[in-house]
């Protein structure tokens, strides 16, 4: 009997080996490789390195030629954004979609569609949007009569952040709809019944049974907002490239003019660690506000 435990204990390890060596190499290998290179100043090509302990970490939030300090600033500005108007949002949709309405599959696949969509192609259809001179924002406003509210929407350095989290609405609010949406249809309807028969409108229920009953999915959907607005990269890239005056430098922005334009490979995997840290310190924070007393 212990020899088939062991046996099957070998086999099941055996099974899970190739997935944990491919999980280990490109996901912890390269974590702690840019944790030993971030203690270095090095360019990434050449042989010679000088050990240079925690000056990177320090230096990049002290120095305003590096700019992390202020890209963070902008990151933690989208996930506020993200978390207090795009999850309500996606929220609101879902519990209407969830009541059953009348062509709901049609708007869940509408809302979802923007999701599949690659966000190089969605950046160029917002340039398309937001272009000052023949772009569709600006023509409509002038054919409304309304030729003082005309902006560059991405030229001005006061909304060119706030122009960049629009289309970053408009692309994710269907992905947390849908994880929503998941966790209201596995709600008893029994429950729902129940409530509405002892005199509850729609709105309470919702705030005081179907809200309650997900709170594990907005744990998640908030986590992945938040994380998501950290790493925000190739929107901000094609949309305005950290522009204009570095106005919505986020830190991958960063980190990639650190890696690959300054030949700072000692900067850039010290910003790549903090971004580490600081997606499992949210996740971890976020996770703690959300724990269910027992």
């Amino acid at each position: 009997m212990k020899n088939k435990t062991i046996i099957k204990g070998v086999n099941i390890f055996l099974f899970l080996l190739p997935a944990l060596l491919l999980f280990v190499g490109i996901l912890i290998a390269p974590i702690f490789l840019s944790g030993y290179y971030s203690a270095f100043d090095w360019n990434g090509m050449s042989s010679a390195k000088e050990f240079v302990g925690l000056k990177n970490y320090t230096e990049m939030f002290t120095s305003n030629s590096i700019g992390f300090a202020k890209a963070l600033k902008n990151s933690l500005l989208l996930a506020l954004l993200s978390v207090f108007i795009q999850l309500p949002l996606s929220l609101a949709l879902a519990l209407l979609l969830g009541r059953g309405i009348k062509g709901e599959r049609f708007f869940l696949s509408v809302f979802f569609m923007p999701v599949l969509i690659s966000t190089v192609v969605i950046g160029q259809l917002w340039l398309k949007i937001y272009n000052p001179d023949y772009g569709i924002l600006n023509v409509t406003l002038t054919k409304l009569g309304f030729d003082n509210l005309r902006q560059l929407w991405l030229g001005d350095k006061k909304l060119a952040l706030w122009a960049c989290f629009v289309p970053m609405l408009w692309q994710y609010v269907g992905y947390h709809m849908l994880l929503m949406y998941a966790g209201v249809k596995g709600v008893s309807t029994d429950l729902r019944e129940a409530a509405m028969i002892d005199g509850a409108t729609q709105g309470q229920v919702n705030r005081y049974i179907v809200i309650p009953i997900i709170k594990p999915v907005l744990r998640v959907s908030v986590i992945f907002a938040v994380t998501g607005s950290l790493k925000a990269y190739d929107l901000i890239y094609v949309l305005t490239n950290g522009g204009p005056l570095h106005a919505t430098e986020v830190p991958s922005t960063r980190m990639i003019e650190m890696l690959f334009q300054r030949n700072r490979y000692g900067m850039g995997s010290a910003m790549a660690v903090m971004l580490i840290l600081l997606c499992f310190a949210f996740a971890l924070i976020i996770s703690a506000i959300f724990k269910e007393d027992r």
